[in-house]
């Protein structure tokens, strides 16, 4: 099946319903469908199925990526996007989820519900409720919810759905679902990552003499990185805190040869004042004399609160819920929406410091103040 053919189909297609009654409900759903990178189409389905039953919207689905909009003729279009897949479960499972509390000190525990499922269930809370007659946005709105974001951004689908697609990513302004703590997080650092590679001369270990040892090699480059000192950079009156680590080092054929090759893994997570040329440069600064090979990179974007859209939605959003702008530390999609010449915010559910960590969870009352806070907005009121 293309994603051109109609999946909505009984013959073809049997998704998992997606309840709408409740919104932590809603959540536990989305959650316990399990949507790890690569293997989203479950959720992907379900989503596209809840969003074909709503006659307000016009869904489209690009692979793994659904994106449904209205088409009221407002003047100004906001774009609402989440990504569907998350890292991997642990071991044992961190899923079903598990509801645990009473009233507002309710919490939900599971994979997802942090990174960023909690986000995906307000998107699709407010796709239903404003269809309801009576309760339209004053904006038109393109809910995007779409795969591969955990991994390398060659694969990410909404990457994929601005090359296929750009007409339906058109917006004013985006608001992108990655946990704030019910905050709003400005910007998003950029990230690159390298192999620093050093090279030797391969012998039997019982005769290490005759060769060149190359993980031994690398010392200084692991040194470099420990006396690093990694800059906190203002941008737009938001203080970003960069970082530059070692995330994997591999060397060595076998446990009696000396390694003739050995290669140093760098991530360095960089504030929005750099480009990604320069974060770079950077990098080949720092390793200069060693062999240095970019295997992945995402640019930084600046946290365009000033941009008319983005400082009507902070006044707004801020009033509601008592909070204050943060920069985002991590990468977020904010930076391609960016590209596009959208500006754009990240605001969710979920303290980001608990995203892919073992005991994701998030509390209830978060849930409810992002729907309600984006829905009075988006409503004019």
């Amino acid at each position: 099946m293309t994603s051109q053919q109609n999946r909505f189909d009984p013959v073809l297609f049997d998704p998992v319903e997606i309840p709408t009654s409740d919104l932590v409900d809603v959540l536990a759903a989305v959650c316990d469908i399990e949507s790890v990178s690569g293997d989203e189409e479950a959720l992907a389905d379900a989503v596209e199925a809840l969003l074909r039953g709503q006659p307000h919207l016009e869904v489209t689905r690009d692979g793994d990526a659904v994106v449904a909009r209205t088409l009221l003729g407002r003047d100004r279009r906001v774009v609402l996007a989440g990504h569907l897949d998350t890292v991997p479960l642990t071991d044992p499972p961190n899923l079903p989820t598990r509801l645990e509390g009473t009233g507002d000190d309710r919490v939900l525990w599971g994979r997802g519900t942090v990174d960023m499922k909690a986000g995906i269930a307000v998107m699709l809370a407010l796709a239903v409720e404003l269809g309801r007659p009576g309760s339209e946005p004053v904006v038109d709105l393109t809910y995007v919810f779409y795969d591969h974001e955990e991994v390398e951004a060659s694969k990410s689908g909404l990457g994929r759905l601005a090359r296929n697609h750009p007409e339906l990513l058109a917006g004013d302004f985006a608001v992108l679902g990655e946990p704030t703590a019910a905050d709003i997080e400005g910007g998003c650092q950029g990230t690159i990552r390298v192999d620093v590679r050093t090279r030797g001369v391969a012998a039997h270990s019982a005769r290490s003499w005759r060769g060149e040892n190359a993980i031994h090699a690398a010392a200084p480059i692991l040194a470099r990185l420990a006396a690093y000192e990694a800059a906190e950079v203002e941008v737009d009156g938001l203080v970003y805190r960069e970082g530059m680590n070692a995330v994997g080092i591999r060397g060595g054929i076998a446990g009696n040869v000396v390694p003739d090759a050995c290669t140093v893994t760098v991530n360095y997570r960089f504030a929005p004042s750099r480009t990604l040329a320069e974060a770079e440069a950077h990098l080949r600064e720092l390793f200069d004399g060693y062999e240095v090979t970019v295997t992945d990179s995402s640019p930084a974007a600046r946290p365009g609160l000033d941009e008319p859209l983005a400082a009507e939605f902070a006044a707004a959003v801020l009033a509601l819920t008592g909070g204050v702008p943060k920069p985002k530390f991590g990468w977020t999609d904010v930076a391609r929406f960016a590209e596009l010449g959208i500006p754009a915010v990240n605001f969710a559910p979920g303290d980001p410091s608990l995203a892919h960590a073992d005991d994701e969870r998030v509390p209830v009352r978060e849930l409810a103040m992002c729907r309600d806070a984006l829905r009075t907005w988006l409503r004019g009121q």
